[in-house]
This record gives structure tokens, sequence and C-alpha cells, in this order.
């Protein structure tokens, strides 16, 4: 998919992996380009630099979502590209009981995590399929491939986001929608810096600047291709995580030991 001459929606676009795509895309000579994100002042910041439309937005609640979705539809016309981006992390409460976290942890990351993407194609899907053409990209992270050591919510509801984009580009991919799953690992972010010990273990693959994820996502939606890594070694971690469940899962405990012990954690 080309974006010149198309409408984008960013959700998380006012820091971030979020405003790095909303700045790229918008590099693309754009019909119309809307930002939402929980935070007001940074939404109207980055909107106003970028010559977008900023709309506050909670993406855990599905009438945010529509509302963005209406407002942009009403400023641009229809729109062609859809970016769940936004994201939170928990780390769990106790680095030696995955089951820690609060009920209230692993119900705000489900709604924002997965929710927020099934909020966003229920709205869309309709027109998307009546004009035979449309785009999802999703940010899903690697730990959606993979895992996050140290946070069974932003684990557990990745591989939940992964398996909704599954289910969105297998039904609708001969009705002309396409659907893409961003995946990087570490990134210099607000996020990775409240990610606990356990996102400096990501660090080995090198930490990218959101500039550069944006990029590979760009490229990635050019290529309509479904899963977008950012730092390629996922792709064979992912290999022997399937080849070899068992071994996987014993080098990811001594990796996690690893990391307790040079952190002091244990």
């Amino acid at each position: 998919m080309q974006l010149r001459g198309k409408t984008v929606i960013v959700t998380g676009g006012a820091s971030g992996i979020g405003k790095a795509l909303a700045t790229r895309f918008r590099q693309e000579d754009l019909r119309g380009l809307a930002i939402a994100d929980i935070d007001r002042s940074r939404t109207a910041a980055v909107a106003h630099g970028l010559g977008a439309l900023g709309m506050h937005c909670d993406v855990s609640r599905e009438e945010d979502i529509r509302r963005v979705i209406e407002q942009t539809r009403s400023a641009f016309g229809e729109i062609d590209l859809f970016c769940s981006n936004a994201g939170i992390i928990r780390v769990d409460p106790d680095r030696e009981n995955a089951a820690s976290a609060p009920d209230e942890d692993f119900e705000r990351c489900w709604r924002i995590h997965v929710m927020a993407h099934v909020y966003a194609a229920r709205a869309l899907l309709p027109e998307m399929l009546a004009r035979g053409t449309g785009y999802f990209l999703n940010t899903v992270s690697a730990a959606g491939l993979l895992n996050q050591i140290g946070s069974a919510t932003y684990s557990t509801t990745k591989h939940a986001s992964l398996g909704f984009a599954e289910s969105l580009a297998i039904t609708h991919y001969d009705r002309g929608i396409r659907v893409s799953v961003l995946c990087p690992q570490a990134v210099r972010t607000e996020m990775y810096g409240t990610g606990g010990p356990e996102a400096e273990a990501a660090a080995a693959d090198g930490v990218l600047d959101p500039a550069q994820v944006a990029d590979a996502a760009l490229t990635g939606i050019h290529d309509e291709r479904f899963l977008i890594l950012p730092h390629p070694q996922v792709s064979e971690y992912m290999r022997r995580k399937v080849n070899d469940y068992d071994r996987w899962i014993a080098g990811m405990a001594r990796f996690r030991s690893k990391i307790m012990a040079n952190t002091g954690a244990n």
C-alpha cells in the first residue's frame, strides 16, 4: 500500500513509536493525518507541529475510538489506514510469581492491547469491505511473538493481540483488507524506561530509536507484509521457539535467572 493521498489515524500518537509513525507518514503526502492519544497537551502539540488533526482518546473506550474515526472522516473523508499503536506496560509486582498482577492490571492491558484493536476493526470494517480496500497496522511488540520476562500482563495481552490480527487478516484477505503487526524489541521510549530491569535485557539486541521503527513500519506497509520486525533477530528466535518449544522455555528460564542475578532481583 502506498500512503500518498491516503488518510491515516495513529493512536498513542503523542509520543514514542506513535509520534514517530505519524511524523514518518506525514512525509508521504497524505490526504489527512489524525493523532489520538490520552495525553491532551502532547497530542495538541504534536498535531500542531505536523499539521494533523489531534484528538484526546482513551483507546480502552469503544466510544472514544468511534468518535476519533467519525471526526477524522468528517475532516478528511474515508480512512485508509488505522494504526492501533497505544500501549502500556505493567511489571509483575512479585518477580517470583507470574500470577501476582492484580485483576485491574490484566483488565487494563486487555482493553488497550486487544479490545482497542477490536473496536477499531468493528468501526471501520463495514466501510472498508464495501469499497474493497483498507489497512490496519497493529503494534504488537516482539513480546507477542516471544515473551516479556517480568510482565505476565504484557506478554498475555500482546499474544492475544497477535491472535486477533491473524483472524482479521485471514478472514478479510479475499475482500482486500490488509493487516500488519509491528513487533519491535527494545525501543527508546518512555515505556522502555518503565519496564523494570527485565527491559534492559532486550538491549542485548540493540535499542532502536522510534524513527527506525517507523521506517521499518512504512517499508512493511508498502510491501503489505503481515509481520514487521524492526529487530530482524526476532525471526530466528521465533524459529527456535517453534522448532523446540521445551528447549526454548528452558533457555528463557536461564535467561531470566541471569537477568535476576545481574539486577539483584532475587
